[in-house]
């Protein structure tokens, strides 16, 4: 072949193309397992760090397995459509659930609170049962989530929280994800006189009559906002599971 000619420029160009093309799709499906199992340690890291727990990246499986005694899967009636225990911890339908998606849906009306599916999961700590739910919202700049602790015996008081972020800025909404504003809701409680309240973020020094309430990130105004919008509209489904449900 004639290499000067315009064509082969041409052939040479669209093979380097499909070479190229074809290897990045073999790295990431390489990769794609070592990513899977990756997002599953970040979640069940989350999950703990909410009762208290940071173990170490090689101990997170086998401390959650050993503090993780059922993964539930739920409808917004408080109904459980599934318990998973034992071998089946994180790699169950409730582990794996996508409750940002089925929340979405849920507040969008694309599914009523029957057909929702949630997921909570049910700890061991210290000798106390406690139930651990999922949140989902939205703050300044992107994302926000976190994980919410709350104790069996009275299914309303808070005794862990975290919180985790996609981009709020540093030092200020970001904040959030940091133990100092998470250790504030310990303590809290859901219910007020057997009427579901959530928690309120509030600016520095405000009270809520009849409402429990923490203080918001100063200069993160928004991201606080968002906090406690995602605690009302994330909570809010599981009122009746919180109302019902008792470990078997």
């Amino acid at each position: 072949m004639n290499t000067e000619k315009n064509s082969y420029t041409i052939i040479y160009s669209i093979v380097m193309v499909v070479l190229a093309a074809v290897l990045l799709a073999a790295a990431a499906m390489g990769l794609r397992p070592a990513q899977e199992e990756n997002q599953k340690i970040d979640k069940m890291e989350q999950i703990l760090r909410s009762i208290g727990q940071s173990p170490a990246k090689s101990e997170v499986i086998a401390t959650y397995t050993k503090y993780i005694k059922k993964e539930l899967l739920l409808d917004g009636e408080g109904n459980v459509l599934g318990t998973y225990e034992g071998a089946d911890l994180t790699n169950s339908e409730a582990f794996n659930n996508n409750t940002e998606l089925e929340m979405k849906k849920l507040n969008k009306g694309e599914v009523t609170n029957k057909d929702v599916k949630l997921n909570a999961f049910v700890a061991e700590v210290d000798g106390k049962t406690v139930y651990i739910l999922p949140l989902n919202g939205a703050g300044l700049w992107n994302k926000i989530w976190g994980y919410l602790a709350v104790d069996a015996a009275d299914h309303s008081t808070i005794v862990g929280a975290d919180f985790g972020n996609a981009g709020e800025t540093p030092g200020l909404g970001a904040e959030i994800s940091t133990p100092i504003f998470a250790n504030q809701f310990k303590g809290k409680q859901l219910f007020k006189e057997g009427v579901f309240k959530s928690v309120a973020v509030v600016k520095p020094g405000k009270t809520i009559e009849g409402q429990d309430v923490v203080d918001g990130i100063s200069g993160g105004t928004l991201t606080s906002d968002g906090v406690h919008a995602m605690l009302e509209t994330s909570l809010k489904p599981y009122q009746k599971f919180l109302e019902t449900y008792q470990v078997q």
